[in-house]
């Protein structure tokens, strides 16, 4: 391989590596937000839901061993050190597998989810009061954001323990469920708001609906990212050999001194 493509090679390199260090920050982030967010539907399941704590840790660890290995990346095709090339070819090799096993096991075991969510989501309207439980605002936060009521339907809000209750002395309904378009009294963000009418001023549609038109609706987008995440890990391997291939033997003597 000629010096020019050897340069071109190294400097593709390096900059795949930056962009494999921002992805790493990115990945990185999406774990902390899993883990810290209470105003979305993943706090909903965050607190209920194992798997997803597991899975944010995860997130965390791949971020950060992704930004690490970009660094070292960067480093070796700067410095043409064949080991480093190499390392960064397995590293990038092995999340590339665990990518793919992951995609296959969350397509395979969809239904599982599926059934896991509802558990955790009709645990949260059985037991909801209203007053001040970070899940209960969000599940709140996403019925006003979606337009939607309980899980499957508002239905399942009959379920509920203080509606069951009081059912004799006052007809309740969630609050953030209300639909705008039906007249009536103020609106409330969060809690029980009582109605004179036995037929609930509320959204119809269930939120698993919702959620999935969302994912439905954005699917490309997230296909797009995964995608466009794949090919450059492949690039960078591609890249990484190359350069690795080129390198006769290995010069410390270029690595800076501190």
């Amino acid at each position: 391989m000629g010096k020019g493509c050897v340069a071109a090679t190294k400097y593709f390199l390096f900059l795949f590596n930056l962009l494999f260090f921002i992805f790493g920050a990115v990945i990185m982030g999406f774990g902390l937000w899993v883990m810290l967010d209470n105003q979305s539907f993943i706090m909903v399941l965050h607190e209920s839901s194992t798997t997803l704590k597991v899975a944010a840790y995860i997130l965390i660890g791949i971020g950060s061993l992704t930004m690490l290995m970009g660094f070292l990346g960067c480093i070796g095709a700067i410095y043409e050190i064949r080991c480093l090339l190499g390392l960064y070819f397995t590293c990038l090799l092995l999340i590339l597998i665990a990518q793919v096993t992951a995609a296959v096991l969350i397509y395979f075991q969809r239904d599982l989810l599926r059934q896991e969510m509802s558990t955790i989501v009709n645990k949260i309207l059985v037991n909801y009061t209203g007053h001040n439980k970070t899940s209960e605002h969000a599940w709140d936060y996403l019925q006003r954001t979606m337009k939607c009521c309980g899980w499957t339907g508002h239905a399942n809000w009959t379920e509920n323990e203080l509606i069951k209750s009081l059912n004799n002395s006052q007809n309740l309904y969630p609050c953030s469920c209300r639909n705008e378009s039906i007249g009536g009294s103020d609106m409330k963000e969060t809690g029980l708001c009582p109605h004179l009418s036995p037929d609930w001023p509320v959204f119809t549609t269930g939120c698993v609906s919702s959620v999935e038109d969302w994912l439905l609706r954005n699917c490309g987008v997230i296909l797009g990212v995964c995608v466009g995440i794949a090919v450059i890990e492949l690039l960078g391997m591609i890249l990484s050999m190359c350069l690795c291939k080129s390198v006769q033997q290995e010069d410390y003597s270029k690595v800076p001194k501190y």
